[in-house]
């Protein structure tokens, strides 16, 4: 969860310093993305059983003394992604380099890692697409989090956006749904998007902080990386 007047280089320079509770922030706030991008990325070959070995391993690699994080602490400008998928990456090789080796001892027709996906382009994509849904997770969850202070009307709205979007649902449909005109729910809607969108740019900010062109320029790649076949 974002925290007000913090960044992801805030908590990583305090992790950095040895501070336990930001130490255990930022491994609470990207082992999703770590977890999900590696079962992604390995789905159901051999190196599906290392999941939480290299999960581990990641984390491992970033806070042992003199590790990454002392390293990107260094380094607070733009955003955390790029370092975080090339620590992913240099671990999820050396378990598909492990695993290789141990196809070639046993001869096993049950490893085939073939299933890894064969290029970095590719998984490039997927971790930015990883790293993309897990951004538009916690804007939703802050969404909602501002709309419990606000009141009914605001939790309404994100209600709404659910239907639209994780239930698929027309827009159409919904204002005989909710008993509601037409014209208010569009309205309503219009609104919604709004305050999704500002939810948005206050998480990308905390990921990728700079200047507002730079954050909105962050926003869009982020949803290209989207409609993107991952």
């Amino acid at each position: 969860m974002v925290i007000e007047n913090t960044t992801c280089w805030t908590i990583i320079g305090s992790a950095a310093a040895g501070n336990r509770d930001d130490c255990s922030l930022f491994i609470q706030q990207y082992t999703p993305i770590v977890r999900a991008y590696l079962a992604a990325r390995w789905k159901s070959g051999p190196c599906a059983k290392d999941l939480d070995d290299a999960v581990q391993e990641v984390f491992v690699e970033f806070i042992k003394p003199a590790g990454i994080l002392e390293t990107v602490a260094t380094r607070c400008q733009g955003g955390f992604r790029p370092f975080l998928y090339g620590v992913v990456r240099n671990v999820a090789r050396h378990f598909e380099t492990r695993r290789g080796r141990d196809r070639l001892r046993t001869a096993s027709d049950d490893v085939d890692l073939h299933q890894i996906a064969d290029s970095e382009e590719s998984q490039s994509r997927l971790f930015d697409r990883t790293w993309a849904l897990a951004i538009m997770r916690e804007a939703a969850q802050r969404q909602a989090e501002r709309a419990k202070e606000i009141g009914p009307e605001a939790e309404k709205r994100v209600e709404l956006l659910r239907l639209r979007f994780h239930e698929q649902l027309p827009i159409r449909e919904i204002p005989a749904r909710w008993q509601i005109d037409a014209a208010k729910l569009h309205h309503e809607y219009a609104r919604a998007r709004e305050e999704f969108k500002a939810a948005m740019l206050e998480v990308v900010a905390f990921h990728h902080p700079g200047s507002p062109e730079e954050i909105a320029r962050e926003c869009a790649e982020l949803q290209s990386s989207l409609s993107q076949v991952a």
